[in-house]
């Protein structure tokens, strides 16, 4: 999934192969181009202040992938718990705030399912807390949300998290700034060098044109894929709102993720 290339067609390029001593069979591992100019986010934003601290100021050493990196990791139903991608149901009692069910689909580039991934969420409480000890802005901390989880996608590619709507919080980047309301997200691949992060928004948000971390993303398209879709048909009546959001991988409709850029 993050793996690099200059395949100038969209198909996959060849790539050196990897030799087990054990078996002495080779592991080809495709390379793809990369995704169209202003889909991802540069690592260095002035907006956002803090990425100036956050990035590598000397050229990246390419490091060869052996077969630690492009196998593993070992996942499937028995690792992950019934009720991992239940949020409100990690304590003896119920969270505080709006019940959300957030559903959708893990696509590659050619729109077909991508099975059997690791999909993570993190975010911030009803009030806009995260459960961490470097969050110590004065919103009430809720003993009944930890707001972590995972699933497997299905067959299909499918995910889906019961959770809450998480509040929009201040940070220091500027004068008055507030981060939208987001969900984080975590995908893994089929090795543990194949990880790829980004964050979900929901729909009409009023914080998003003051947003460093969100207009981050040159192009207007990619942004409006990091909202979500409020839908309707997977509401549950009298419990939760539903909320739809796919995560492409590749090409022309791929999401945007967080460590793309100079990989």
């Amino acid at each position: 999934m993050n793996c690099g290339g200059d395949g100038r067609d969209g198909s996959p390029s060849p790539a050196e192969p990897i030799v087990s001593r054990v078996s002495r069979q080779a592991l080809r591992l495709p390379a793809y181009r990369r995704d169209p100019e202003g889909t991802h986010p540069p690592l260095d934003s002035p907006a956002y202040r803090s990425t100036a601290l956050r990035h590598p100021k000397r050229p990246l050493v390419l490091l060869p992938q052996r077969l630690t990196e492009v196998t593993g990791p070992l996942l499937g139903p028995g690792r992950i718990g019934p009720q991992d991608n239940d949020l409100t149901r990690q304590h003896e009692d119920e969270p505080v705030g709006q019940r959300i069910l957030v559903h959708g689909r893990l696509l590659d580039g050619d729109g077909g399912p991508v099975r059997n991934s690791l999909v993570e969420i993190w975010q911030a409480n009803a009030a806009g807390r995260y459960r961490h000890i470097g969050d110590r802005w004065p919103a009430p901390l809720d003993p009944n949300f930890d707001g972590v989880g995972r699933t497997l996608t299905d067959d299909e590619g499918r995910y889906e998290f019961l959770t809450v709507k998480p509040g929009a919080y201040p940070w220091g980047n500027h004068d008055n700034a507030w981060r939208p309301a987001h969900i984080h997200f975590s995908v893994f691949g089929s090795a543990f060098t194949q990880r790829l992060v980004t964050q979900m928004y929901f729909p009409d948000d009023p914080l998003f044109d003051q947003d460093p971390i969100f207009n981050s993303v040159p192009d207007p398209k990619a942004r409006e894929r990091m909202i979500s879709r409020f839908d309707l048909s997977r509401t549950v009546e009298s419990w939760a709102l539903a909320f739809e959001f796919d995560i492409v991988l590749r090409g022309r409709e791929a999401s945007v993720f967080e460590d793309e850029e100079d990989e």
